[in-house]
């Protein structure tokens, strides 16, 4: 059964309640601005309507929040753990490549509510960690990927920069998504 969802947008998360100020209340401002526009294309949808595709790509929108959350879960975790919480990208296979595909689609079973409230939860860490992290400056090596520059690294703030561009990317991208599908704009 296709239920319809209302996306909550007076949900907070405890970090963003911290006494916090400069550059990290700036992070978070920018992370909670293009979350909203992100969440926002799924406002009233039902599962099915969240996991059509109605571009030329594969995407749809409910697939593009797990897209996100995975990047997001995966980025923080690699300021925490280096390039060991990634895969070596320069050896996955066509199988390995065909699974992270499954990131950009609503699969048999998922529900918009289900993969909205992952989001949440992911957001809800990543605060706390822009909160609590002792060093922004703090980098890591990148992990292995046809993108990343040989003996690349990142700092904690450049990963963050990466998640609120990433975000905002596909958000613009599930815009033009909601769009086709119902008329419907975040904007305008």
């Amino acid at each position: 059964m296709s239920e319809t969802v209302t996306v909550d947008e007076s949900a907070t998360h405890d970090a963003a309640r911290e006494p916090v100020s400069g550059e990290r209340a700036d992070l978070l401002e920018a992370l909670a601005k293009q979350r909203h526009f992100l969440r926002f294309t799924t406002r009233d949808l039902a599962d099915e309507q969240a996991g059509r595709r109605t571009t030329a790509s594969q995407l749809c929108l409910g697939g593009l929040i797990k897209h996100v959350t995975a990047v997001e879960r995966t980025w923080v975790q690699f300021i925490l753990d280096g390039p060991s919480a990634m895969p070596d990208f320069t050896k996955m296979t066509e199988a390995d490549w065909a699974r992270r595909a499954d990131e950009f689609r609503m699969l048999p079973g998922e529900t918009l509510s289900g993969v909205l409230a992952d989001y949440a939860e992911v957001a809800r860490r990543t605060d706390e960690l822009v909160v609590t992290l002792p060093d922004l400056d703090a980098a890591q090596p990148l992990p292995k990927a046809p993108w990343s520059e040989p003996g690349g690294r990142w700092s904690a703030r450049r990963v963050l920069l990466h998640i609120v561009t990433e975000t905002a990317q596909h958000a613009g991208h599930a815009d033009i998504i909601r769009e086709a599908l119902d008329g419907a704009k975040s904007m305008g």
